[in-house]
């Protein structure tokens, strides 16, 4: 099954997250993503969250599932929004 992820970077105690696009039967046993769409800094405030929203919607139409983390973080971008509208 093909999953949207965050995979973390950075120091320690100061987290930075990609959001990636991956296997998740070979995620930790390689390491490798499919795909990264974009960035994730918690501790920037609001702005914290860069992503190609045309990737994320293309792997989204393609059946790959987001965690419940990046599910919430792309409903506060409006990618899960625009995911339902042009589902319809």
């Amino acid at each position: 099954m093909i999953k949207i992820r965050l995979a973390r970077l950075g120091a320690k105690k100061k987290p930075i997250y990609r959001v990636v696009v991956a296997d998740s039967h070979d995620a930790r046993k390689n390491g490798r993503p499919v795909a990264t769409l974009g960035m994730y800094d918690p501790a920037k405030g609001a702005d914290c969250l860069t992503v190609d929203a045309e990737a994320a919607l293309s792997w989204l139409g393609k059946g790959a599932q987001p965690t419940d983390t990046i599910r919430s973080l792309f409903k506060k971008a409006g990618i899960m929004a625009q995911f339902e509208a042009s589902k319809k």
